[in-house]
């Protein structure tokens, strides 16, 4: 495909309101919700039980090349295999280059995946015929493998978060902008089936007009930074399933102080006031249990409400008298693919839908920003002691933050 710019979607974010990437433009064009099994008609009618069989509609989308700036953890675990396993059904996706310094993570990655691997990402960029780039190398080199990317005319995705700098991250969206190019950010959880079939159930009935939120997100690593490693997700889940927040507070302590990177917090509360007008909580602790009950979200409407326990089971309250509605998939089918019930092949197929301008993006680079506003007003708020209002002043706002994080000797040694 070209390297054809268009005219972006993607708005600043205002002080109230729905930016464009939190609306589902074209769910036609997305996974089914089939909670990560085959989809029925293809199990069923077509006798195709693993889902593999010849896609006439998918196979005849334009091909669209990417490019990977990253070759770790992430990106080995759960895009690589999403790829493939998009290819695997007749979606035209593929890798043709990646990035990745290190030798003995590159050598793996080639001898498993193939493409052409590349010591420095601009080599890559200057000589491979790419439409996008994924980004998934560490927070700190996101600004600069972006706005390369950017400038290069290729469209974007970046692992979350976005940055480890609001003015980084709004600088980001403003070239995507004046590029007319796409740019999105990781927001996994907005692909996953359980909180898919949650939001419609906000958007559609019965969970009509919500009154409030409740979630929690826990982590057992001592080697992470709570918010900005983990808790940023739900930050993002509380946008997509609430709309815009006005008021951000937050309490928190650093009660056992084990954090290899002197992160200052291991648990906090934070509290929301939606535009809406509804309120909502989010409490997030890294001094639990990373392989226990780990995440969970509530949304209370009028005498109805749901909840997902853990990415897993979506449950469905609609009446004192009526039977709780529950969906969740069946571990032992050897059909669950984790690589779309994670959201991560969603994630992919939505970029390459949008770069052949078939889709819109269910999560745009201002989506990103905007959850990382919320994170950073959570720390404002244990700074000063207050409540915070958004939108921030980025400048000032990732002065006192990192004035905070260095007072704690954070990222340690």
């Amino acid at each position: 495909m070209s390297h054809e710019k268009r005219a972006s979607s993607h708005h600043e974010p205002k002080a109230q309101g729905h930016p464009e990437g939190t609306r589902l433009n074209a769910q036609s064009s997305m996974l089914e919700d089939t909670y990560g099994h085959t989809p029925v008609r293809k199990a069923f009618e077509l006798g195709d039980v693993y889902g593999i069989g010849y896609d006439e509609e998918r196979a005849s989308r334009p091909k669209v090349r990417l490019g990977i700036i990253g070759g770790g953890g992430v990106s080995q675990s759960k895009y690589f295999p999403s790829i493939a396993r998009l290819r695997m059904i007749w979606e035209p996706v593929e890798v043709v280059a990646f990035a990745e310094p290190r030798e003995d993570q590159a050598k793996k990655v080639q001898g498993i995946y193939g493409g052409c691997r590349y010591v420095d990402y601009r080599e890559m960029l200057a000589q491979e015929d790419i439409d996008g780039v994924l980004v998934l190398s560490p927070d700190d080199l996101h600004p600069e493998h972006v706005i390369a990317s950017l400038e290069s005319g290729r469209h974007v995705v970046v692992e979350k978060p976005i940055a480890r700098s609001l003015a980084d991250a709004q600088a980001m969206c403003r070239l995507a902008d004046e590029q007319g190019l796409t740019f999105m950010t990781v927001a996994t959880m907005r692909y996953s089936p359980p909180y898919r079939r949650a939001r419609r159930f906000i958007q559609e009935g019965p969970v009509a007009n919500p009154a409030m939120f409740v979630g929690k997100f826990n982590l057992g690593y001592d080697y992470v930074d709570l918010l900005e490693s983990g808790t940023i997700h739900l930050f993002d889940l509380t946008r997509y399933l609430m709309g815009d927040v006005k008021t951000v507070s937050a309490v928190a302590v650093n009660r056992y102080a084990k954090n290899r990177r002197n992160y200052p917090i291991d648990n906090a509360i934070i509290t929301f006031e939606f535009a809406s007008g509804a309120v909502g909580t989010l409490y997030t602790s890294c001094s639990a249990l990373s392989l226990k009950p780990w995440v969970r979200v509530e949304v209370y409407g009028d005498h109805t409400w749901l909840a997902v326990d853990d990415q897993y089971e979506l449950l469905l309250y609609e009446g004192e008298e009526r039977p709780t509605k529950s969906w969740k998939p069946v571990i032992t089918n050897t059909l669950l693919f984790d690589e779309e019930y994670g959201g991560f092949m969603g994630l992919v197929e939505n970029f390459a839908q949008v770069i052949r301008g078939a889709d819109q993006p269910l999560v745009t680079g201002w989506d990103g920003y905007q959850a990382y506003e919320l994170l950073t007003a959570s720390q404002l708020s244990l700074i000063r002691k207050e409540s915070i209002q958004l939108p921030l002043d980025p400048v000032s706002t990732d002065q006192q933050i990192s004035a905070w994080l260095q007072r704690a000797g954070w990222p340690g040694s």
